[in-house]
């Protein structure tokens, strides 16, 4: 049950007022003679939520002045009687859903899947169902997992999953990851490591951290990255044009990152480049090929779904329409991952070809463009 938040005291107004979870019931002070608008009087009774908020309750009809129905604009006059109920959305959570799997490998402490794209690794605003998360809860036959749960009475025998850093970090960020020591993005595809158990989450987090994992990705970027082969460096921060975004920004708004890049194939307009990474921040291969001009194919957050080079005729236009409605995701695939066993300490090697559709765009670019030498 969710705990009154530590701001609000009853004392502290000069007002008869209880509140019991998110109902407050005031009888309004004959001191109170500057006749406020409810919407604002009411704000001061919930420390932890906005007017805006407060308007759509009252709204939705959650709110009785003397047993009566009133509008956001009423003014609160003394002796007047409110019962208010604040909305709250259900608590984030994660339930067991018979969701498909394409589990590479599994032993008692962790698994490796290849995640599909257009997935979402775990839930949180916006994704209550359908991730990968909910997806693993399945297949261990474990139990569901709430963003109220207390930390010690939950335990990853019930999960099924670690419950390393499973729980919400702050009040303000209400994910539920059990079992989740990194991610990709939900248009990303590829392998991925889940902890079954908190003795191998805490040593492959380590891993992460001092990147010593094996991570490639493959991608279909517009153009040709100059030089074929290199490094890109630069930080990455959010984008102070588009908040939705990320960019490379200065060093000090934002953090450092290094990504390593091969040109494998090349066609007229577009190559094929796997790129490595030194460091892990928020959509940096989709950020870092961006700002060499070379956004990724499909990528509808970084410019990769409009024709970037060649003639920008109809049916030239039209070509690429196809192929972005085929994969209308950015073309990247995460298709190889090595780590340490955590507990055996053996060296993991695990591989994974691009998906269908992946392949397909791949094969009519060739057709279409021509494959030439990567280096030319």
């Amino acid at each position: 049950m969710a705990t009154l938040p530590d701001s609000f005291d009853p004392a502290q107004y000069d007002a008869e007022v209880t509140r019991e979870e998110n109902v407050v019931e005031v009888v309004v002070p004959a001191s109170e003679t500057d006749e406020p608008r409810i919407d604002k009087y009411l704000t001061r009774f919930y420390p932890e939520a906005s007017r805006t908020k407060i308007q759509r309750a009252i709204k939705k009809g959650h709110l009785k002045v003397n047993g009566a129905d009133v509008k956001k604009s009423y003014p609160v006059a003394p002796g007047d009687e409110i019962v208010f109920r604040l909305i709250r959305k259900p608590p984030m959570q994660a339930e067991p859903e018979a969701i498909p799997l394409d589990v590479v490998y599994e032993d008692d402490d962790l698994l490796v899947v290849n995640k599909p794209a257009g997935m979402v690794v775990h839930p949180a605003p916006g994704h209550r169902s359908g991730t990968l998360v909910h997806a693993l809860l399945h297949h261990v036959d474990g139990g569901e997992v709430s963003a109220d749960d207390e930390r010690d009475e939950v335990s990853e025998e019930e999960v099924g999953l670690s419950m390393v850093n499973a729980l919400p970090q702050a009040p303000d960020h209400p994910v539920v990851r059990p079992g989740i020591v990194h991610r990709l993005d939900k248009g990303t595809s590829g392998l991925l490591v889940v902890a079954k158990r908190g003795r191998a989450h805490h040593p492959l987090a380590s891993q992460f951290k001092a990147h010593t994992v094996d991570r490639r990705y493959r991608a279909i970027v517009w153009g040709r990255l100059a030089p074929p082969s290199g490094t890109i460096a630069g930080a990455i921060g959010r984008d102070p044009h588009h908040r939705q975004r990320m960019a490379v920004v200065p060093e000090d708004e934002g953090k450092w990152a290094r990504t390593h890049y091969e040109t494998v194939e090349a066609h007229t307009h577009t190559s094929v480049v796997e790129f490595g990474l030194d460091t892990g921040r928020t959509h940096q291969i989709r950020v870092h090929a961006r700002a060499q001009g070379h956004p990724l194919l499909g990528d509808p957050k970084y410019g990769g779904q409009r024709v970037r080079y060649g003639t920008q005729g109809g049916a030239r236009r039209r070509f690429f329409e196809e192929l972005f409605e085929l994969l209308p995701h950015p073309a990247l695939h995460a298709f190889r991952l090595g780590f340490d066993h955590p507990i055996t300490e053996d060296h993991l090697h695990f591989g994974a070809d691009p998906p269908t559709a992946w392949r397909r765009v791949l094969d009519r670019l060739r057709r279409r463009e021509g494959e030439q030498n990567a280096g030319a």
